[in-house]
Formats: C-alpha cells, structure tokens, sequence
C-alpha cells in the first residue's frame, strides 16, 4: 500500500512533472488545522488508487519556491496534475467521497 511521500521544492520535477502517472499534490503546513483533517483521507485515497495515482505533500513553509510558482493563497491546497499539466484544484478539506470523484474524473 503507497502513502503519501513529502518531497521539497527541489524534487518538485522528479516526482510530480515528470510521473508517469497522474499525481495529487497537497500543499500543507504543520499548524494548519484543516490540513490535519484531510491528511488521513488522503492516506486511504493512496492506499485505494495504490497503482493509479501518485501522492505527495509539500510543506509550504520550508518549500516557498514551488507554492510561490503556483500561487498557494490557501492551505491545504490540493492540485491534480496529469501529464505534467495541473488539471484540476481543490482549496480546503474536502469529503472523501468528492475528493475521490474529482480524481476519478482525471483518471
């Protein structure tokens, strides 16, 4: 079962622009409240798209560059990217169950 991997501003590239699967970048921060909501649903979305998407979490406050690039105002920010291209984007916590209906629509 995959989790949900942290990467920084530098393998930014690496494992989100350049995956050969469609990827869930959660824009996050240690003190944000909502942020610690989502983070448990975004485990059992990893757990049950296992081999279909890639999750990864990039804390915004030791990772500026990369927030900065995408215009972060919010956290927890949730981008979809498909083929390099950001395709879909979700502003606070949101229900399982439409988080997992916007990613099916990208899969």
């Amino acid at each position: 079962m995959s989790k949900p991997m942290d990467i920084t501003d530098d393998a930014f590239d690496t494992e989100v622009l350049q995956s050969d699967k469609p990827v869930i970048v959660d824009f996050w921060a240690t003190w944000c409240g909502p942020c610690k909501m989502i983070a448990p649903i975004l485990e059992e979305i990893a757990g049950e798209y296992d081999e279909k998407v890639k999750i990864v979490k990039i804390d915004v406050d030791s990772n500026s560059q990369t927030a900065g690039k995408y215009n972060i105002m919010s956290i927890p920010s949730l981008l979809f990217f498909k083929n390099g291209e950001m395709v879909d984007q979700v502003v606070g916590a949101i229900p399982k169950a439409q988080l997992a209906a916007r990613l099916d629509k990208v899969l």
